[in-house]
C-alpha cells in the first residue's frame, strides 16, 4: 500500500508562489503516473498536472505557464511549483498515483493512491 503525504500548502497573496511536495512511502520515479489534482468548494476534482512513466508532463490550460512539476530521481517526492498564483487557484490540492503502465489520465477513478490534501488559499 503506497502512502502519499502532501506538504507546503498555505496562504499567499495574489502573484505569490508556493511549492507543494508529495512524499511517497516508496520509490515512484518512472513506476507510476503521478498527478496533482485540486478541488475547490462546490467543484469537481480536476487534474492540473501530471508526469507519466516516460517523464512526459501534462498541465491544465488554467495553470499552463505558471505551474511546474518535478520528480527528482533520487527522491521519493513529487513537487508542484506554483507561481503567479491567482485567487481562483484556491483549493485543496491532492497528489495521486496511478500504477497503470499507460500514460496519465484525468480520470479520478484511475488513481489508486491519494494523499490527504494540502490547502492553498490565494488572497486578492
Amino acid at each position: 500500500q503506497v502512502q502519499l503525504v502532501e506538504s507546503g500548502g498555505g496562504s499567499v497573496p495574489a502573484d505569490g508562489s508556493l511549492r507543494l511536495a508529495c512524499r511517497a512511502s516508496e520509490l515512484m520515479y518512472r513506476r507510476y503516473c503521478m498527478a496533482w489534482f485540486r478541488q475547490a468548494p462546490g467543484k469537481e476534482r480536476e487534474r492540473i498536472a501530471s508526469i507519466d512513466r516516460l517523464g512526459r508532463t501534462y498541465f491544465a490550460d488554467s495553470v499552463k505557464g505558471r505551474f511546474a512539476v518535478s520528480q527528482p530521481i533520487a527522491e521519493r517526492t513529487l513537487y508542484l511549483q506554483m507561481n503567479s498564483l491567482k485567487p481562483e487557484d484556491s483549493a485543496m490540492y491532492y497528489c495521486a498515483a496511478d500504477p497503470a503502465p499507460s500514460s496519465c489520465t484525468g480520470d479520478v477513478a484511475a488513481y489508486k493512491f491519494w494523499g490527504q490534501g494540502a490547502q492553498v488559499t490565494v488572497s486578492s
